[in-house]
């Protein structure tokens, strides 16, 4: 049995800031925060010098796809990429995998396909779809940490858009349950005021055009009308537009019960550096201009988007590549899970952002939303001694070996980053260390 162990470095990134400490780890837990003076004499050091600590980061937005789809993903490739990009949790969403995970049995099905495979800890988000009120409630007594829905059709047949009338029949299921819902908020007839067939789909702004902002900022203002009727946990999802901050923000000061997330690609790209047939780029909603992503680090700087996920989204190469990569065609997902810690620092260090910052947006934050964030997301005694070491200045090149994960499609390749993972800690046991994985799969799901 593995005794008390300090991980010591000079940059150790608690709730309280950045400093010289000693994690102390028996176990699968922290012990204690010290300073490395007060080390106990009976540990065993491991000392990072100048390399950041973190905590493992929380990632509540991925697609993992497995059982149904696993030619897509799946659990182990999902949660080996998890584990390079320094995530020690993932919350799976609910479509993309077959059966769906909108009734206990579909949720049962999931938990043995993950049997064995998992790099990191996971959990699952359960779906709210037309006709499965009664599910909402049992399936958060089987554990699902909330649920998730869609306002426009998902590009999944297993996965149906709920109506209004939908959601007013789920709601007081929701509300009751205590768990929030999370919105995918674009509302479907600002999207059929366009009709791509009639333009060239091998521009990015004819896909542009057919998402506008006005589809993101409708809905988001639905949502918060139906949230004011049942006073239930309203999550809006990889928000885009930075025309949906004013509303968000007024309802936060209303007393809401409101949280908000974006992506690192929203965050890091643009519309206009975008070529025709980059069809790697698409997602939805769409990837805007530089001025809206301006707006979107402003809105984190405001505290108004309160954390980062990575919405990771992979399909076969194929499925972003059909004829002469069209954006009408082609799958809409980016898959981010090992580049995502990278790219945010490479943004948020130019604009004064530090360390902290991306603990609270990427770790504690997202832990807060599923409700794991007792035992996960801080460096602090008696959470999980789940932690990152990164070095937080060393430059790379993103080459396909970057990815790990199934399919290497990134619009990130080629791409010069900064923040390398060096390894990864899941419950005290390393599970990567410079570009190798380490021990056997010992994630398990997070239960409540």
């Amino acid at each position: 049995m593995v005794g008390l162990r300090a991980f010591v470095s000079s940059r150790v990134v608690t709730p309280e800031g950045i400093r010289t400490a000693a994690v102390l780890v028996e176990g699968e837990k922290i012990r204690a925060v010290t300073a490395p003076a007060e080390i106990p004499s009976d540990a065993t050091r491991e000392d990072f010098g100048d390399l950041a600590l973190l905590p493992g980061l929380v990632d509540s937005h991925v697609h993992i796809n497995e059982p149904g789809r696993t030619d897509w993903e799946g659990f182990r490739t999902a949660t080996e990429a998890a584990a390079a990009g320094g995530y020690t949790i993932l919350i799976d969403m609910p479509l993309n995998s077959i059966p769906a995970t909108t009734n206990i049995s579909a949720l049962e099905a999931k938990r043995r396909s993950a049997q064995g495979q998992c790099r990191v800890d996971w959990a699952a988000w359960g779906g709210v779809v037309p006709g499965n009120h009664e599910d909402i409630l049992p399936l958060a007594d089987a554990g699902v940490l909330g649920y998730k829905c869609f306002l426009v059709p998902s590009g999944i047949e297993e996965f149906r858009m709920v109506t209004e009338q939908d959601l007013r029949a789920a709601l007081p299921h929701v509300s009751r349950s205590g768990l929030p819902l999370l919105v995918h908020a674009e509302l479907p007839e600002f999207l059929a005021g366009f009709n791509m067939r009639d333009d060239d789909c091998s521009v990015y702004s004819t896909y542009l055009r057919s998402r506008p902002d006005e589809a993101e900022l409708a809905a988001i203002e639905f949502m918060l009308s139906l949230c004011r009727d049942y006073g239930f946990r309203l999550h809006i999802v990889h928000l885009a537009t930075g025309l949906g901050l004013g509303p968000l923000e007024s309802a936060r000061a209303e007393g809401l019960p409101v949280t908000v997330e974006t992506c690192p690609h929203y965050l890091h790209l643009e519309a206009e550096q975008i070529a025709d047939r980059a069809t790697q780029y698409k997602c939805a909603p769409p990837i805007r201009s530089h001025t809206n992503r301006e707006r979107l680090w402003q809105g984190m700087k405001d505290g108004v988007i309160e954390m980062i996920v990575t919405d990771h989204s992979p399909c076969p190469e194929v499925m972003k590549q059909p004829g002469e990569n069209n954006f009408r065609d082609a799958w809409g997902g980016i898959s981010g899970l090992s580049l995502a810690l990278p790219v945010i620092w490479t943004e948020a260090q130019q604009r004064g952002f530090g360390l902290t910052d991306i603990a609270r947006w990427m770790a504690e934050r997202p832990a807060r939303l599923a409700g794991c964030h007792t035992r996960k997301g801080r460096i602090a005694r008696n959470y999980d001694a789940d932690l990152v070491v990164l070095d937080p200045d060393t430059q790379f090149v993103v080459t396909k070996d970057c990815l790990y994960h199934r399919h290497p499609v990134s619009p990130y390749l080629g791409e010069t980053l900064r923040g390398a993972v060096k390894r990864t800690y899941l419950r005290g046991q390393l599970v990567f260390q410079d570009g190798h994985f380490r021990g056997s799969p010992a994630g398990r799901e997070f239960r409540q």
